[in-house]
């Protein structure tokens, strides 16, 4: 056997080897080919064609990408209007040089800021540029064929060739046959066999590209028609979607109250289990918020458990359990021992140990001792586990040993001047502190069913034994989070099939050389150089070769006849062993 080497018949001096290749190297990507243009004579077009084309190539693409990412980072690290105002009012006081400037940039909404969306809609518009023609020009060369086998195949970086007895016919047929075997495309082409395997690789880099749009589509349809609201709940209370029953909420521009699922619950019971004893101490283990829920204005009732993390899901609703406190009953009575005020009072936790503090407001039905109009304000400290020379914090989160502190107050709430206040905060502006024996600010320790008198008779407050709990849920509404999540999972995908799975193209020549001997010529041909392709070459040539094997050289049948091939020499010469495979015996390069 030996190695046979072919020049095409219309060699032609000084034709290079890039030329020689014509349409087999080409199109092994849909990568569009960028041109030089000739600036200083554009003209309008021109310039317009060639921005367009900078817009659209794939190394500005990935530079909006980048700065997305970067722009991303200041809305990370700064307070967001539209995420939590009171941080901002806050950042505001805190920061009086760098907020006007922040607010000149557009910081402090960074997500609807004008650079921020001009930036988004850049990269929206270049991969959308990029991928259709890309696109249609993949759709082109899968419903063509493989391109016809160069004319000098042992130029290819990966070649091999050997002589055999077998006829072309029968050569490129089983060529033909092992290549669709290991699901090449294949077809016949003049005296050769052109195949192509590898597709899914441009598939994977279109499929990439395509997700990414999608969920920069799911992304911004979610910020515009988001909403998201937090409500309070007391065991036993119940909620209605409708913005009037939200403590606060926030939605995007283009979200009108008709969008809200129409679904109602009610919170049946709180249960809250924490460590009790080693270094988790106080950790908790468990939150679940049992609901009866209702979906629409007639909907059945229905039972559920809420969990951290495991959202009651209604419609584009998700009703997620972020908070837990407690709600201590409290009952108020005036001077004439009538109840003026008969409610559970839920007070804000300030540490892990929920040690939490509140207001208890009573501002209609009070009367004084004399009888005249009056109101109430109450500052609340609550430790739901006290230990005795411990009054500043809770040692333990569950009510073990609970005890509140109260300051009692009466005068004008300023409630009726117009302005907003929280009901959590006791704005004493207006307001006197009643006195005890020793003239100084009434305050007093009540375990559960005590009861604090008011001084002159102006009534009483009592702490119930019944200690409600309360949980603070979210109701987001993310639509669009769905398409965001396959969009993520179909641009994983892609991408590693883009990185993993490479293109390559092999051919198969077969004609008859000048001594009547059939030439086989190899050859194999990658995007890239990898050694998978001389690999699956040396495979897929010694496969062949097993159907064709290869035939004696010219000068083994005159050296076996006892005479030189040449007349020149009878040195003899070593024959190679003909059932060599290609793999081993042929040159591959």
């Amino acid at each position: 056997m030996s190695d046979t080497k072919t020049s095409a018949p219309d060699d032609t001096p000084g034709r290079s080897v890039d030329q020689d290749l014509g349409a087999a190297g080409s199109q092994l990507s849909t990568a569009p080919a960028e041109e030089i243009a000739n600036l200083p004579s554009l003209g309008v077009i021109g310039w317009i064609r060639w921005f367009w084309r900078q817009l659209t190539s794939m190394r500005v693409a990935l530079l909006l990408l980048l700065l997305l990412s970067l722009g991303a980072i200041p809305g990370s690290l700064i307070p967001q209007s539209g995420v939590d105002e009171t941080k901002v009012a806050e950042f505001r006081k805190v920061h009086e040089t760098l907020s006007p400037i922040y607010d000149k940039l557009g910081l402090f909404n960074v997500y609807s800021s004008v650079w921020f969306s001009a930036i988004y809609i850049l990269l929206f518009v270049s991969l959308i540029g990029c991928i259709v023609p890309r696109t249609w020009q993949f759709v082109g060369q899968l419903r063509g064929r493989p391109p016809a086998a160069p004319r000098r195949l042992t130029r290819l970086p990966a070649h091999t060739t050997w002589r055999t007895e077998a006829e072309p016919e029968q050569v490129r047929e089983a060529a033909l046959a092992l290549l669709k075997k290991r699901r090449f495309r294949a077809h016949l082409t003049g005296d050769a066999v052109a195949a192509e395997k590898g597709y899914l690789r441009e598939v994977g880099n279109l499929a990439f590209h395509i997700a990414l749009i999608v969920m920069l589509i799911a992304f911004a349809w979610g910020q515009l028609y988001k909403s998201e609201g937090n409500k309070l709940i007391v065991e036993g209370d119940g909620f209605s979607n409708t913005l009037t029953q939200y403590d606060d909420f926030k939605s995007g521009s283009l979200f009108s109250q008709d969008d809200l699922d129409p679904f109602s619950f009610t919170l049946k019971n709180f249960k809250g289990t924490y460590e009790a004893s080693g270094p988790n101490r106080g950790t908790p283990r468990t939150f679940e918020a049992d609901l009866t829920y209702s979906v629409g204005a007639f909907g059945k009732d229905r039972k559920t458990t809420v969990k951290v993390n495991e959202p009651l899901e209604i419609g584009d609703s998700k009703v997620y359990l972020v908070s837990h406190g407690y709600a201590p009953v409290i009952t108020v009575r005036d001077g004439r021992g009538e109840v003026v005020f008969h409610d559970a009072v839920p007070l804000l936790p300030l540490d892990g140990n929920v040690t939490s503090t509140g207001a208890i407001k009573v501002m209609d039905g009070y009367r004084d001792a004399k009888g005249k109009w009056d109101q109430l304000g109450f500052q609340a400290f609550f430790l739901p586990t006290y230990v005795k020379g411990n009054e500043i914090a809770s040692q333990f989160p569950a009510l073990l040993s609970p005890i509140m502190n109260l300051e009692a107050y009466h005068g004008e709430l300023g409630v009726n001047s117009g302005l907003p206040q929280s009901v959590y905060q006791l704005n004493k502006k207006n307001l006197k502190g009643f006195k005890d024996a020793k003239g100084a600010q009434l305050r007093e320790n009540l375990r559960p069913g005590e009861t604090m008198k008011l001084p002159n008779g102006a009534g009483s407050i009592t702490f119930e034994k019944d200690i409600k709990e309360w949980a603070g849920f979210q109701v987001a509404r993310q639509p669009g989070s769905g398409w965001a999540l396959a969009g993520s999972i179909a641009a994983i995908f892609g991408l590693a099939a883009s990185l993993f799975i490479q293109r390559r193209r092999v051919w198969v020549r077969a004609t008859t050389g000048a001594d009547g001997v059939t030439v086989v010529e190899m050859a194999g041909l990658g995007r890239s150089e990898s050694a998978k392709v001389p690999e699956e070459l040396g495979d897929l040539a010694g496969v062949l070769y097993e159907q064709a094997p290869g035939a004696p050289d010219a000068d083994d049948h005159a050296r076996d006849d006892g005479s030189p091939a040449d007349g020149s020499d009878d040195t003899p010469t070593s024959t190679p062993d003909p059932q060599v495979a290609p793999a081993e015996g042929a040159e591959t390069k």
